[in-house]
């Protein structure tokens, strides 16, 4: 998933997104610690997806704060 597809997300879909892809690395580091997972390269992808979902989010939180912040003086 690219950065310019997250930024298209709203915040309840990438929150959604982030759990999702939580679970699904939780499920890839049980494979392959039973030496069934075949690619592994697709933990270290799902990892940087996360990271991505979870750095738009915190973007999008700083903007608002930012925000608020003018508008309160």
């Amino acid at each position: 998933m690219k950065i310019y597809e997250i930024r298209q997300l709203s915040d309840t879909e990438i929150q959604k997104r982030i759990e999702e892809e939580q679970s699904l690395l939780l499920d890839m580091r049980f494979s392959h610690s039973l030496k069934q997972l075949v690619n592994s390269a697709k933990m270290k992808a799902s990892k940087r997806i996360i990271a991505r979902l979870m750095t738009v989010l915190a973007e999008r939180q700083k903007n608002v704060s930012a925000q608020e912040g003018v508008q309160s003086k």
